[in-house]
């Protein structure tokens, strides 16, 4: 499922968040937003989510405007940066919480739940701690769990609000090329919101510069380290990998 931000505004008083945004994902497309803290990245995130409603402009999700849609409706999964797992509950109930409280006329049975669970743990590696509580796990762990949650209601976009900014450096290297495998294996639309531009860099198809509460530059890696629309841009991916000559290039309309 595509989906485009037709002039999106949103203020908080006087605080301009988000100021007239267009941007558009293509479907199966992984997009990852980047800038500074209060550019707006976040809010853009809780506005295509529901969680938050534009002052102005339109949301469409796969052409249709997602106005009338409340967060519950427009089947989009959502991943925090501290997880939030639910704790009392082992990985396989974790991720089939989401199937197990659909509406009844909507709901998979019992052992369509098991199976779709089992093969989403198999996807995410984690399969053999199903039995496990989120305590037992580590930070890593915890959030491939999280993804599985996320994949599990097969949502028509996955929202990513940085995910690995809770890991050491480590971990969040390895998951974040984990992280772009998985992707390549399910293709659901993404948009990872992320303060790292190397890490943008690295796993998204198209990375998107937001500076006060606006795009400031959309383009492939290797299209905004070889050309930058401005100073700031210049110096906030300054410190990102050039990728090599055979970075993935897709095109944007």
């Amino acid at each position: 499922m595509s989906v485009a931000l037709e002039r999106v505004s949103k203020r908080f008083g006087e605080f301009v968040a988000l100021d007239e945004v267009t941007f558009g994902v293509d479907e199966g497309e992984l997009v990852a937003l980047v800038g500074p803290s209060g550019s707006g990245k976040s809010t853009l995130l809780r506005v295509v989510a529901g969680l938050e409603r534009q002052d102005a402009g339109a949301v469409r999700i796969h052409g249709e405007d997602a106005a009338p849609l409340g967060p519950g409706d427009r089947r989009i999964g959502f991943v925090f940066q501290h997880y939030a797992l639910f704790r009392h509950m082992t990985v396989f109930e974790n991720v089939a919480f989401g199937l197990r409280v659909r509406p009844r006329r909507e709901r998979p049975s019992g052992s369509e739940i098991t199976s779709a669970v089992k093969d989403l743990l198999q996807l995410v590696e984690l399969d053999a701690l199903s039995a496990r509580y989120p305590s037992e796990l580590s930070g890593g762990q915890q959030q491939r769990v999280a993804l599985a949650r996320a994949l599990a209601v097969q949502p028509r976009v996955l929202l990513l609000d940085e995910p690995f900014g809770a890991l050491d450096a480590r971990v969040r290297k390895q998951l974040r090329q984990w992280l772009r495998q998985l992707h390549d294996e399910v293709r659901v639309t993404t948009i990872l919101v992320t303060h790292d531009s190397e890490e943008a860099c690295e796993v998204a198809d198209r990375v998107a510069v937001m500076h006060e509460g606006r795009i400031a530059q959309i383009g492939t890696a290797a299209d905004l380290l070889r050309e930058t629309a401005n100073p700031f841009l210049g110096a906030f991916l300054a410190d990102s990998p050039r990728p090599s000559a055979s970075a993935k290039r897709i095109d944007y309309h």
